[in-house]
């Protein structure tokens, strides 16, 4: 017999999932409150990554249904998602979602769904980097330096060249220029080129 769990998913400690256990509840969903799988963990934690997550997909059964409230509370992002109701569907598991109509995401017209979902997400991804890019360009056309600043100036540069080529080492140059090793190093391969 199909047992329904319900999982509900917080970021902070301030924040509670009652909400999210009352709109699964208004949608006509019986859960026993054994069956409910509240946390509290960042939204940046991947599925599987997360402690009750993991423990309930281990409890989940072929013909169980997972219940969520929103997309957001069952993985990461758009992909972290897809590979979670991947790995539920082939345990034989039903997933639904409030928010997408309370569709079963791994019934054909649910994986059309994610499909969609996915290739919006994608999208939206390309749109941030062509973005990002195309500001980084403007930046150095207006002649703004990117990147981290430099630890050390440009004449303190030019004197640990010089003492390394006198003989003095990575170690004793870090030392006396307060930087790491690697700061030198990279001194020394910006100068040769």
């Amino acid at each position: 017999m199909a047992r329904t769990f319900a999982y509900c998913r917080v970021s902070t400690a301030d924040q509670t999932t009652d909400n999210q256990v009352r709109e699964i509840e208004a949608a006509g969903f019986k859960i026993e409150p054994k069956r409910v799988v509240s946390e509290t963990v960042s939204g940046s934690v991947a599925a599987m990554e997360r402690k009750g997550f993991a423990k309930l997909v281990d409890r989940l059964e072929a013909d169980d249904v997972l219940i969520v409230s929103k997309l957001d509370r069952l993985g990461r992002n758009a992909i972290d998602v897809r590979q979670t109701v991947d790995r539920l569907a082939g345990e034989g598991v039903k997933v639904h979602c409030l928010a997408l109509g309370g569709v079963d995401l791994t019934s054909p017209a649910g994986r059309m769904t994610m499909g969609v979902i996915n290739a919006v997400a994608e999208f939206e991804r390309d749109l941030l980097i062509e973005r990002t890019q195309a500001g980084l360009a403007r930046a150095k056309a207006e002649g703004k330096s990117l990147g981290r600043p430099q630890a050390l100036s440009d004449a303190a540069q030019k004197e640990i060249l010089a003492k390394r080529m006198e003989g003095l080492s990575l170690g004793s140059l870090a030392k006396e220029y307060h930087v790491s090793r690697a700061a030198i190093q990279r001194v020394e391969k910006r100068m040769a080129l």
